[in-house]
This record gives C-alpha cells, structure tokens and sequence, in this order.
C-alpha cells in the first residue's frame, strides 16, 4: 500500500513522542506509537523506562484511559520501530496488537534486533494485519537511536566525542588550563548530550587535571548515564568528585586492593582489562566490556591522548564540537596522532549540521560509511 500523507503526518507524531524519551529507554530503544481510528487519533505513547511497558503498549493504555477501548478493533498503529515478538522484560508487543485485532500497523524501520528482526512483521501479517514501512523516515528513525542499531547490527555502540575548543583547535592553554575556552550555553548544550548517552568516557589525565563530576546537572533527568574511566595505573584519587555515590567504571591494569575496596563503597566497580605494548588500557577489552553490558551510546569527554587512541583505533564515529571564536595559539591539541605521510591516510567526515549555541560554534561531523552501514541494515527488512 502507498504510504498516505496522513501516514506521514502520523508517523512524524510517533517520532517526535519517540525523542521526547531520549533521555530514560536505555538499554531499549527509545519509540513512539500513535493510534488512528477513522482519521482520529485514539491513544498515543513511547517507551518508558527499562522493564517498564513498550511504545504500544502505553499507547494502548492511554486508549483506553480516554474511553477508546472500542475502537482498538479496527485502527491503525504507527510505530517508529517494529513491534517486538519475543519476551524479554515485557511480554511482546505484537502478540498485544493482534489481541485487540487492529487492521494495520505502519513503521518507520525494522528492528535490527536479532531476536526481533522481521518476526515482528512476519507474526502481524500472518494474524491478517496489514504492515507498511513508511521508509521516508528511516534516517530520523535511525538519528533516536544510532545506539541500539548499531550494537544490535554490529556488535558495539555508537560513539561520539565531544571536544570544547578554540577556533585554532585547541583543547587548553600549553599549561593545561582549559576551563572555559567556550561559553555556559555550550556547556549545558553538552550536557543533553550525557543524558542521552549511556555512559560518559574519560581518561585519567583529564580526572587529575580537571576534577569533573561528568553528570547531568543542568537539568533533571530520571536516569543518570554511568560514568567510566580510563586508568591504567590505578592513579584516581579516592575522594575525586566524580565519586558521588552514582555508578562509576575504572578500567585499569593495576591491582591495589585496600583501594579497590574502599572505592567499591562507593558504588565503583574496577575492572581489570589487559596492558598493551605501550602501556596503555587495551581499549578493545573496554569496548568488549560496554558490549556485554549493554551499552548504546559512548559519550567520550578526554584529552588528547584517550581521543587519539580511540580515533587511531577507530572507535569514534562522530564528533561534537563546541568551537569559541577564540585564539590560543600554541596550546593542547584535539587529538594526540602519529604523523602522516600522505594525506589519503585520512578518515573521511561528512557535516552533520552546524549550530550557534551562544556565542560559539556547535559542529557535528561523522563517519558516513558507518552511517550509511546502519540504514542499510534498517531498509534490509522487507
């Protein structure tokens, strides 16, 4: 069936219901669901927190918190990602529209979700619903949840970093002064940017240096992102104000058990990954470690060095930069990189957008074959 304007118009209220949830779905994708009946939206809903309902089945709810329950039979549903057919935390949501015998589910995108992955689909349309992809939203489908795709579809979570910085490029003063190259609007700006993630990364240097809480303070959020650190020689002091009683991660190569059990009081959980060549934390047992647990999206907040390792090992796939119309001059770089010798050794990026946030610069740059790699597997269903 030809997706109608009407479906579009539907379809983009699903979206905007599915980001209004950016913040509290992690680990599950954030969704949204509308309801029409005759043209008439009936209930409505997106994904609630994790092991709390599913998009559809809040929009159910509400359905039937307005008198609709009636007019279930019959309507249409537009989901922003196929309904689930499997138990997980929640019973499936497919087996919950074929209860109420709805004629048509629309979606923006399959799930990549191996144990979902077209079952979905597959058990409406064998219960005699009509399921349509409205694939003109496959991309904002994609930009809720980059996370979710991509460690659903390839293992490992969708990364970015964010750097505040001076137009000439630089992260701090040549002495490691650094607070603050840009403005208030841009560090709150950043922290929506936390609050979506789920966890926060940072380097050992930038906790010795800095003191970061690296939390969401600007604004309240239901559900803090865990925080993470880097810290191979085990050199994080105990009262560093990252420790608020909040979950945090250390990965680190270096055994102190006085110290590890003092921190793990403080809800902190040291985990003992593997020593590379050069002395660093094997940064792909950390990125195994964020697999395991679950993890969608990686909000990296470093210097130099943890943003170099990461981007020479390929494991940023955007970038968040805060630029201030500022001059440093000689002064700490973005990324510490080994030199080049010929400039086809460089990773291509594509512009996201550019924003004014304040008196600086936001931009947003990212891999686009990587990009392009998780709408692919979102357009493969049918």
């Amino acid at each position: 069936m030809t997706i109608s304007e009407n479906d579009l118009q539907y379809m983009q209220q699903a979206l905007a219901l599915a980001q209004s949830v950016l913040y509290i779905t992690d680990p599950n994708p954030r969704v949204g669901c509308v309801i029409v009946h005759n043209q008439h939206i009936i209930g409505e809903g997106a994904t609630q927190q994790a092991g709390g309902p599913h998009a559809e089945i809040v929009a159910i709810q509400d359905a039937k918190n307005k008198g609709n329950v009636a007019l279930l039979k019959g309507a249409t549903f537009y989901v922003t990602l196929e309904p689930c057919s499997h138990f997980g935390r929640t019973p499936p949501c497919a087996n919950a529209l074929i209860q109420h015998q709805i004629s048509r589910v629309v979606i923006a995108s399959l799930d990549p979700n191996p144990l979902v992955g077209g079952q979905g689909v597959n058990r409406l349309r064998e219960a005699g619903i009509q399921v349509d992809v409205a694939t003109q939203f496959v991309e904002q489908a994609l930009a809720i949840n980059p996370g979710f795709i991509s460690r659903m579809s390839k293992g490992k979570p969708w990364v970015w970093s964010k750097l505040a910085t001076s137009l000439d490029g630089k992260l701090a003063l040549k002495n490691g002064v650094s607070q603050w190259i840009t403005g208030e609007a841009s560090r709150k700006d950043g922290q929506h940017w936390r609050a979506r993630s789920s966890v926060v990364l940072t380097g050992i240097g930038t906790v010795l240096k800095d003191n970061p809480q690296l939390n969401v303070r600007s604004f309240i959020t239901p559900r803090q992102p865990i925080r993470a650190v880097i810290d191979g020689k085990f050199q994080i002091p105990i009262n560093a104000k990252i420790f608020n009683g909040d979950k945090v991660i250390v990965y680190t190569y270096t055994d102190d058990e006085l110290k590890r059990e003092t921190l793990e009081q403080k809800n902190v959980e040291i985990i003992n990954a593997s020593k590379t060549s050069e002395g660093f934390v094997d940064l792909q047992d950390v990125w195994a470690d964020f697999q395991q647990r679950g993890f969608n999206e990686v909000h990296v907040e470093a210097g130099p060095t943890l943003n170099g390792a990461l981007w020479q090992q390929g494991l940023i796939d955007e970038l968040l930069v805060y630029m201030a119309p500022k001059i440093i001059g000689p002064g700490q770089e973005m990324f510490a990189l080994n030199a080049l010798s010929q400039l086809d050794g460089l990773t291509p990026l594509t512009w996201v957008d550019t924003q004014l946030i304040g008196t600086d610069i936001r931009l947003r740059l990212r891999q686009a074959a990587r990009w392009n790699e998780l709408l692919d597997v979102m357009q493969r269903a049918e």
